[in-house]
């Protein structure tokens, strides 16, 4: 499993977070162990309280656990995995609570410990909590049998295109996948060797380059947002400087705010408000077979709890039956048979208990991979939504193209020259004669 923790308070909002149903199908909340209260706001609560003796900010341990695409752990997967992280990290005997989220198709486990130890009233240190659980996730790769991820097996090998939430907010505004911006750009920083050309690259694919106000180099689109070039590259800033020169002679991002706005003709944005207008309809209706989908597997998962509790009560009811009362009791519990009873329906009870979780998870299986097919089917869509838009800053940049004002005969003769010289020097890979 992948694990990710941090340390940090506001008991009561980690607690609501961790009980919507906003951007989640399901959520369970599976255990609240160590508080007085079996609620999780008031259980957060306490937590607050208590810590509110000490001078710690941060006074929970707030974990995800994260299994690998296609597995389906079991709950006492979930709960083995909770173990081993507060055995490595010495939480043993904190109080803990555990919520299990699904969505898209996957379940993960957010798992919070109190760092407060109530006795000594102080907060237990937890030095190196990053190396420690990648440990731990390390062994739980391997003793599931899991494909281990070439970040975990050698941190150098961790993906390149990772991306932070500010980035992430930015792709959502103009409908784009955060990675696929990124590998946008980083395409054309590999095939460009100068800044005319990739400044000719962005332009293909319907970027401006311009001068930031901070960054040096920026992209603006024809929305008007801004892109940092060595971010979205993933090279450095000087690597920049020194491929592309001084950015004084480039346009400001007012400045090419305004040459694309006055470029973007109406019909080119009757284009852009329909492509968005056919994603929005598509997504609505995969959208309302999700909720559809959620409505019933909630639904199935009622129902079978409705049952198996159904089932527990008269087998438990059976099993009280057989212990005698009465006289025959008193004798029983002299001879030893009573202790036999006893301990044959403590067999049958845990039994049974194992035999309900185990129904459980295999509802619970059944339905990610249900969830699974319809999360693949969005994925598609979104894919081909992405897609069409890519193709659609690369019209506009064409457009764009043609509205400017002709480029003068001896522009474009140097332009050819530069052409059929590099065609030249790459049938010669770059060696004079």
């Amino acid at each position: 499993m992948i694990l990710k923790a941090k340390e940090r308070g506001g008991g009561a909002q980690l607690a609501r977070y961790l009980l919507s149903m906003r951007e989640n199908d399901h959520v369970v909340l599976h255990e609240v162990r160590g508080f007085v209260s079996d609620d999780l706001l008031d259980a957060f609560r306490e937590l607050d309280a208590i810590a509110a003796g000490t001078r710690c900010n941060n006074y929970m341990f707030s974990a995800s656990l994260n299994p690998p695409g296609g597995a389906d752990p079991t709950v006492e997967d979930f709960e083995k995995a909770a173990d081993a992280v507060e055995r490595k990290l010495g939480l043993e005997d904190q109080p803990r609570a555990i919520v299990f989220h699904e969505k898209d198709g996957r379940r993960h486990a957010h798992v919070v410990w109190s760092r407060i130890d109530a006795e000594r009233m102080r907060a237990i240190n937890i030095s190196h909590y990053k190396l420690r659980l990648r440990d731990v996730s390390r062994e739980l790769f391997r003793e599931h049998g899991w494909e281990m991820p070439k970040g975990l097996l050698d941190w150098r090998e961790r993906d390149p295109l990772r991306y932070t939430l500010q980035e992430w907010q930015q792709a959502r505004r103009v409908g784009l996948n955060p990675k696929q911006i990124k590998t946008l750009f980083r395409d054309c920083w590999e095939h460009s060797d100068s800044a005319p050309a990739f400044t000719q690259a962005l332009k293909e694919r319907g970027f401006t380059l311009a001068r930031g106000d901070r960054r040096g180099f920026v992209a603006v689109d024809f929305r008007g947002e801004v892109y940092a070039v060595a971010r979205q590259a993933g090279v450095k800033t000087k690597e920049v400087a020194e491929r592309l020169g001084d950015p004084e002679s480039l346009p400001s991002v007012d400045e090419a705010r305004k040459a694309i706005a006055a470029q973007m003709s109406e019909r080119l944005k009757s284009f852009v408000r329909q492509s968005e207008l056919e994603a929005s309809r598509g997504q609505k209706a995969l959208e309302f077979e999700r909720s559809e989908m959620a409505g019933r597997h909630r639904q199935e998962r009622q129902m079978l709890g409705e049952a198996l509790e159904k089932r527990w009560i008269a087998e438990t009811n059976a099993r009280a039956a057989r212990l005698p009362r009465g006289f025959s009791g008193v004798w029983k519990r002299i001879t030893g048979g009573y202790a036999k009873i006893r301990a044959q329906n403590e067999r049958e009870a845990w039994s049974a208990l194992l035999r309900d979780r185990a129904e459980r998870d295999k509802l619970v299986a059944s339905q990610l991979d249900e969830r699974r097919d319809l999360q693949r089917e969005i994925r598609q869509q979104r894919e081909r939504q992405q897609s069409d838009l890519l193709m659609l800053r690369e019209d506009i940049a064409r457009y764009q193209e043609m509205d400017m004002p002709e480029r003068s005969s001896q522009h474009r003769e140097k332009d050819r020259e530069g052409r059929k010289r590099g065609r030249d020097r790459g049938r010669d890979f770059g060696f004079e004669r």
